[in-house]
């Protein structure tokens, strides 16, 4: 997004960007906010580009989803940067970490930058304090993942008064209330999603989830990566057999570096000597693995009166937003990378333009859904059933089929619209003939299609003028 109007600058940031002045958005010849409101968020003025049916959206506000990524940093300078889990799979490069508030529907409302050795659940806390100081929520539900909102985050969480939560148990831990036969395989003959209670985690409520075809996905992966390990733990047993590998401290770092690349050694079981290796399959290991093939189980202290079962499921499941998200920060449109700032507070105002850019993105894609292959009627699922895929609406795969709305507008990727629009640019225009003359301003006139976006994004008296000029 950033990109299709920054083709049109025509200078730094303090100077005329005519891509915003031509469609008739503030003259950014100073920041419309100040550098130290930026991103501490603590002023209350904001940019306002627009109005109209943009800015109407609702943040539901006892509903927040945190999340936190990192990208990697070229250089050594910036106090911020620091060597952590590494995300992006870059050994050696120090990285920054930020973390992102949205509401249920993806809208960012929030962010913070940390320094790169950061853990995810150290940020909880900042979380729920910018949530209760800075937006002055007093009953606020948290969605998080496993490794968000861990044990110790949860067991401070419950000091903390109007703060509940929803987040997902771990695989043993799911082992171990199968173990206790708290989940009961008959309870999921007839349905998909089983509410039930364990002492191990007195005030909440645990909703168990069997999706089949996250089964059947599981099953045939595990299938693949046992074969896979298989062949090559054969290929180890040749040579070792053909005398081409002796030693038994040499056989065992073979037999690491295979279990290493499958991970899968936890369903073989093998012998190692002088000049020997035998391996096998350990089919108790791997049954006891294929019973939990396709359950989850979700964890919250939200009570039944506010939310119930399938409405906890989809919540969980709204964390796929703030994925998206993040997905797109770091490498779809804005591209978070490369940082070429040094100091602190820079650092901090490119990760906040970053999320900002998300912001208006969001607004965009809730305008032009009809021409986006969006679903505009997201929500339906396989059976009626949370636990199910989504389904499209038919309305939407008539779009994908057709490429047209009703209206007869062509349907676009989110990149083509604004690649439609880039061409709606201010001309700088001096007449050869007369070189004393001023320069003058010209707006190029928008097409159909043009105007019919730029009205659904508040921008009528630009259409407007340009039809009035014209004509």
């Amino acid at each position: 997004m950033g990109a299709a109007l920054s083709r049109h600058r025509t200078g730094p940031f303090g100077r005329r960007w005519p891509a915003y002045s031509s469609l008739g958005w503030h003259d950014l010849t100073k920041p419309c906010l100040p550098p130290k409101t930026l991103f501490r968020g603590t002023g209350r003025r904001s940019c306002r580009p627009w109005g109209g049916p943009i800015s109407s959206g609702r943040f539901r506000r006892d509903l927040v989803i945190p999340d936190v990524t990192s990208t990697y940093y070229e250089g050594s300078h910036c106090p911020l940067a620091a060597f952590g889990h590494n995300r992006d799979g870059k050994r050696g490069k120090r990285q920054i970490v930020f973390g992102i508030l949205t509401d249920r529907e993806g809208r960012p409302v929030g962010v913070d930058v940390y320094r790169g050795n950061t853990s995810d659940p150290k940020t909880v806390g900042d979380q729920v304090r910018k949530l209760r100081e800075r937006f002055g929520l007093r009953r606020v539900v948290l969605v998080g993942d496993r490794g968000m909102l861990t044990q110790a985050r949860i067991e401070a969480l419950r000091d903390v008064d109007g703060i509940a939560w929803i987040s997902a148990l771990r695989a043993p831990a799911l082992q171990r209330l199968m173990a206790q036969g708290a989940i009961q395989m008959s309870l999921f003959d007839q349905q998909d999603l089983a509410e039930i209670t364990s002492p191990d985690y007195p005030g909440e409520r645990l909703i168990v989830c069997r999706n089949p075809y996250l089964a059947e996905e599981r099953r045939r992966k595990r299938g693949e990566l046992l074969d896979a390990m298989e062949k090559d733990l054969a290929r180890l047993a040749r040579r070792v057999a053909a005398g081409r590998l002796k030693r038994a401290v040499k056989i065992a770092e073979a037999v690491g570096r295979i279990e290493q690349k499958h991970k899968m050694g936890k369903h073989f079981r093998w012998e190692v000597g002088e000049g020997r290796f035998a391996y096998r399959r350990d089919p108790a290991s791997i049954e006891e693995e294929a019973a939990l093939d396709g359950f989850y189980v979700i964890r919250t202290s939200v009570p039944s009166d506010d939310l119930s079962a399938p409405e906890v499921v989809l919540a969980y499941k709204s964390l796929r937003h703030v994925e998206r998200l993040i997905r797109t920060i770091k490498t779809v449109l804005l591209k978070v990378r490369p940082i070429h700032h040094w100091t602190e507070d820079r650092v901090r105002a490119h990760i906040f333009l970053c999320v900002l850019a998300s912001y208006v993105e969001w607004h965009l894609r809730e305008a032009w859904a009809p021409f986006l292959f969006d679903d505009e009627e997201p929500g339906a699922h396989e059976d009626g059933s949370p636990v199910r895929p989504a389904v499209r609406s038919e309305a939407a795969q008539a779009k994908a089929q057709t490429r047209q709305t009703p209206e007869g507008w062509p349907v676009q990727s989110f990149s083509s619209l604004l690649d439609r629009l880039a061409t709606v640019a201010r001309h700088k225009i001096r007449l050869p003939a007369r070189p004393e003359a001023t320069l003058y301003d010209q707006v190029t006139t928008p097409d159909a299609f043009q105007r019919e976006l730029l009205v659904r994004v508040g921008l009528r008296s630009l259409v407007a003028g340009r039809q009035k000029a014209s004509a």
